[in-house]
């Protein structure tokens, strides 16, 4: 299944308990943390998320944070099988599309992980993939 979703991107302090109580938060909103991906830097850390209630966690994000995005992201189950990412990564080249970033997850024994692209033309990625 490939479909468009939104993704929140927060701008943290990095560090201790920030994350902790942003994701307690989403929690007592009763949201579900779906993916989770952070990137940090030096007094910073970017997190993104995807969440089963995008508006609930809307709220609780902005309310708790000054800078958080909203962006649509592609996300898709594929196979959990050796190299599934990287024929993903070939038809996107094929078609022309730049991936501007990607994380997926799978625990290992699932048949499928989830992987969530972030490119420069969602719909196209989407005919590409399907």
């Amino acid at each position: 299944m490939i479909r468009i979703q939104p993704q929140f991107a927060v701008f943290l302090d990095n560090r201790p308990g920030t994350l902790a109580k942003t994701c307690q938060e989403l929690g007592q909103a009763h949201v579900n943390i779906l993916a989770l991906s952070i990137l940090d830097t030096v007094d910073h850390a970017i997190v993104r998320l995807i969440v089963d209630d995008p508006k609930a966690a809307e709220q609780v994000l902005c309310r708790l944070h000054p800078m958080v995005q909203r962006r649509d992201v592609v996300v898709m189950d594929v196979p959990h099988t050796i190299g599934a990412l990287g024929q993903v990564a070939e038809r996107l080249a094929q078609a022309g599309i730049n991936m501007e970033y990607a994380y997926c997850t799978a625990a290992i024994a699932q048949s499928a992980a989830m992987l969530v692209l972030r490119t420069n033309d969602l719909e196209a990625t989407i005919n590409a993939l399907s």
